[in-house]
């Protein structure tokens, strides 16, 4: 299979009417909004930690990471549970929406337009037929756990 031709599975998850994809090796799982322990003094957009099944995970708010507006949590909110070299967390997202397919030929460079918060966290974006999303920089988010007070 030559790069041109070869695949990445993503999960689409949204922020308001934004898409964008996270590449499935790095989800360890989707799970539906839970409670959460508050952290004191912790940066904005982590949210607090969560038990899921013995493991003590972080949550971050992709909202405020990104700074969307804050609102309410639904029932179509979810957390996608990252695993990152043995090292674990949780973004909260909008929903997430699909698995998709994607070719390295519908891969671009990120818009120049963004802020520079933007473009520390976004890393591509993808064109499918009428869709186009941005590809999340999972390791910066979780680069930015390593310098909040965590």
């Amino acid at each position: 299979m030559t790069e041109e031709n070869a695949v990445k599975k993503v999960i689409i998850f949204r922020l308001e009417a934004e898409e964008y994809g996270v590449e499935v090796s790095y989800v360890q799982s989707i799970e539906r909004m839970q409670n959460f322990t508050r952290i004191p003094n912790a940066e904005k957009s982590v949210r607090g930690v969560i038990n899921l099944r013995g493991v003590i995970i972080p949550i971050i708010d992709l909202r405020k990471k990104l700074s969307y507006e804050e609102v309410s949590y639904t029932e179509e909110t979810r957390i996608l549970i990252l695993a990152l070299e043995g090292n674990h967390a949780g973004l909260i997202v909008d929903a997430a929406n699909d698995v998709m397919d994607i070719f390295e030929s519908e891969i671009g460079a990120p818009p120049q337009a963004m802020s520079k918060e933007e473009q520390m966290y976004l890393k591509n974006v993808v064109k499918k037929e009428n869709r186009v999303f941005t590809l999340l920089n999972v390791y910066a988010v979780a680069e930015s756990l390593d310098t909040a007070s965590v």
